[in-house]
């Protein structure tokens, strides 16, 4: 399967800003790109590359007063399958975690650990550990949550998305995270695009996707907690401890978003027609 990607987004800048994008895909998704990924920005201004601490490639640019567009279209090869299943995926004791994963237990700006532990262990401690467990974790946050996209609001924790029972994605994703966390499950917050590929078309606007990625069995397994269900083509553009490590937007100074558009689609793989 052949999946194009791209976005289309400016914002107005009342002075000259620092800015950080993560707008890229991961870098080992490169090796699956049929064309590109190219990052267009307009006015043309000087851009450097650079890798974060947890390996997501980030540009670095200074905005100057007035319009900034960027823009970005590519092509890349996918499995056509959904997230895989793993039944059999375990636990691991916190003793013998990888040292690399061992943050991934801690609490974050946006997953207060220390205080929905209490609920997680009352509301998970008899379902069988391992992939069951962060199973019910997702059909539970799933159907606690509402999703409300007028409700959004970059400011709100797993605690608090808990308390007001609505959300949008990231806040599904956030209290799932910390749930997991709490029963010393390591599970980490991933953006990037996902289509309706394979299921019926949603009518509103695309926008970057967030979904939680948990270790099990020794190896990271993609949990999609706002529409939990396994979804094909899930394409990440960055990873961390939560929301605030993966910004596809950083501005050093205040910017106005005047133009947002997503897409992402199925193409045929005789040209760029999509199916």
């Amino acid at each position: 399967m052949r999946i194009r990607f791209s976005f289309d987004i400016a914002y107005e800048f009342p002075v000259a800003t620092p800015v950080v994008l993560m707008l890229h895909l991961r870098p080992e998704l490169a090796p699956r790109l049929l064309t590109p990924e190219q990052l267009l920005v307009s006015p043309d201004v000087p851009v450097g590359d650079f890798r974060d601490g947890f390996g997501n490639r980030c540009t670095r640019l200074t905005a100057p007063a007035g319009c900034l567009e960027l823009r970005c279209t590519a092509t890349i090869r996918d499995s056509g399958h959904p997230a895989p299943i793993s039944t059999e995926a375990e636990e691991l004791p916190v003793s013998t975690l990888p040292a690399a994963v061992l943050p991934f237990l801690l609490p974050s700006r946006y997953c207060d650990v220390d205080l929905l532990g209490e609920l997680a262990w009352s509301q998970f401690n008899t379902t069988p550990p391992g992939w069951s467990r962060v199973q019910a974790v997702c059909d539970w946050v799933h159907h606690h949550l509402r999703f409300d996209y007028q409700q959004a609001r970059s400011t709100r924790t797993a605690y608090q998305a808990h308390a007001e029972k609505t959300g949008v994605c990231r806040d599904f994703t956030h209290l799932a995270i910390t749930l997991c966390r709490c029963l010393n499950i390591p599970a980490r917050y991933a953006t990037g695009y996902l289509g309706d590929i394979g299921v019926p078309p949603d009518p509103a606007p695309m926008d970057f996707s967030a979904w939680m990625e948990v270790y099990l069995g020794g190896r990271w397994h993609t949990f999609d907690v706002r529409h939990n269900a396994r979804r094909i083509g899930h394409l990440v553009m960055a990873r961390g401890r939560d929301a605030a490590d993966v910004a596809f937007t950083t501005s050093f100074g205040p910017h106005t978003l005047s133009r947002f558009n997503v897409i992402t689609e199925e193409v045929s793989t005789l040209g760029d027609v999509a199916t």
